[in-house]
């Protein structure tokens, strides 16, 4: 170990970041700043689904801000890794070396969790480990993203699916995604139909083509967060909500996604899902400043 090693594994333990031996660990990989106050909150999403984790036996939880730490030893031990950040060509995961990283970690098994943007990587580099690891993901010029509200009428029995009730939102809900082929081990958990409106842009990397339109037409169901299991015993869970910090409000919405964090670290989900509250207090907690903002595009990201 190097100088420079040792020094970070100093800092980590003097935080309490290395887990207790037994504990289940579970890192967050927050983004950095990214769109306008109140979307992209990667940071404070992180910070949030922590807080709501940390009554949980056995269990001990890590958030790492910017997309990905400084020290390597902050894998160590860990059961799962949930990512939240951009995704496309800002992607932390498409830097230097780090999904040959993350791939080691996949290996043994190590439980992958990614939401909103994160599902979107490069169609020639990273697909084919995402495809691998987490059963789907956002590919350009194949899925959308617009603004909608998504209808959840009914959701199949899963771990992940335990206390949460039907519902709906507005959020970016990503849809027409790439999967295994034919949904090899992969368990859709949030299904709708996209309506018409949602095909209101013109055809672009992220807002419309020929195949989504005609799909749309169709009535085709949507899948928008999914389950998957790895041949060799790993866990992924694909959600692709979450543009909006404050649907973190939302019970269900957020049920959903602390039940998956547990299901691909391989914790048992209780019977009626993670208990949590969160109050418009804590929402506004942890917001990242992103200074003077400009007019924000109306299509793609």
């Amino acid at each position: 170990m190097t100088a420079k090693q040792k020094w970070w594994l100093v800092m980590l333990l003097a935080a309490g970041a290395l887990t207790v031996s037994g504990a289940t660990r579970i890192v967050f990989l927050a983004g950095g700043p990214s769109h306008p106050p109140g979307e992209h909150e990667h940071r404070a999403g992180c910070l949030l689904l922590q807080s709501c984790l940390e009554g949980m036996a056995d269990v001990t939880t890590v958030v790492y801000s910017n997309g990905w730490p400084a020290a390597p030893e902050v894998f160590t031990g860990a059961d799962a890794v949930v990512l939240y950040s951009d995704g496309g060509r800002l992607h932390p995961l498409l830097q230097g070396d780090r999904l040959t990283t993350l791939g080691k970690l996949m290996d043994r098994g190590v439980g992958l969790a990614v939401l909103h943007w994160a599902c979107d990587v490069a169609k020639d580099y990273g697909q084919r480990e995402f495809l691998d690891w987490l059963g789907g993901c956002y590919e350009q010029h194949w899925s959308v993203n617009p603004l909608w509200t998504a209808e959840f009428k009914t959701l199949p029995a899963h771990p992940i699916t335990r206390g949460v009730n039907p519902f709906q939102l507005y959020d970016e809900w990503y849809f027409h995604l790439r999967f295994r082929e034919g949904l090899d081990r992969v368990v859709p958990l949030l299904t709708t139909v996209a309506p018409a409106s949602t095909m209101a842009r013109p055809d672009g990397p992220h807002t419309g083509n020929p195949a989504v339109r005609e799909a749309v037409e169709r009535q085709v169901p949507q899948i928008v967060a999914w389950a998957a299991e790895r041949a060799q015993g790993g866990r992924g869970f694909g959600f692709t909500g979450g543009h909006y910090h404050k649907n973190w409000g939302h019970d269900d919405f957020r049920k959903l996604v602390l039940n998956g964090i547990l299901w691909v670290a391989k914790v048992e989900v209780p019977a009626n899902g993670v208990a949590s509250t969160v109050t418009p207090t804590q929402l506004e907690q942890n917001l990242d400043f992103k200074g003077p903002q400009r007019p924000r595009p109306s299509s793609g990201k």
